[in-house]
């Protein structure tokens, strides 16, 4: 691994200001990591449930972080593709938690997987599946 969690942590807080306080990295693991959502109001859609948009960012920047700690910090790597499986309604006033795997990191592609939990539920709201490009290395 390249880069451990206060890497990531701060990686984030630099480099994307506008999401600073939003994620946090709970776990790192070679190939995998565990990303939260902090609950807050301004990811709700109206019936006070967790919008789509929000779940998508999760997914999303818990990918690119996974991405980074095997690689370091290539600030370039961009989603190319994503599908997501909304399965249930999040609990209300809770953080959501999101649980990802590469299922393969190449030289230039890296896919992962990702089961989106409310805090404290073991059934996934939610499931996605992302490609990113991966700028040359240098």
């Amino acid at each position: 691994m390249q880069m451990d969690r206060d890497a990531l942590s701060a990686f984030l807080d630099s480099e994307f200001q506008q999401v600073a306080g939003m994620f946090v990295i709970d776990t790192v693991e070679p190939m995998a990591i565990t990303v939260r959502l902090r609950h807050d109001e301004r990811h709700l859609r109206p019936g006070g449930t967790v919008s789509g948009p929000a779940m998508f960012a999760l997914a999303d920047v818990s990918v690119y972080l996974a991405i980074l700690a095997m690689i370091g910090p290539k600030a370039l790597s961009v989603t190319t593709n994503c599908a997501i499986d909304f399965m249930r309604k999040p609990k209300s006033g809770t953080d959501l938690v999101c649980k990802t795997r590469l299922l393969k990191l190449g030289r230039v592609l890296a896919v992962g997987d990702c089961l989106i939990f409310s805090e404290g539920d073991d059934r996934p709201v939610a499931r996605a599946s992302l490609t990113y490009s991966i700028p040359p290395r240098s």
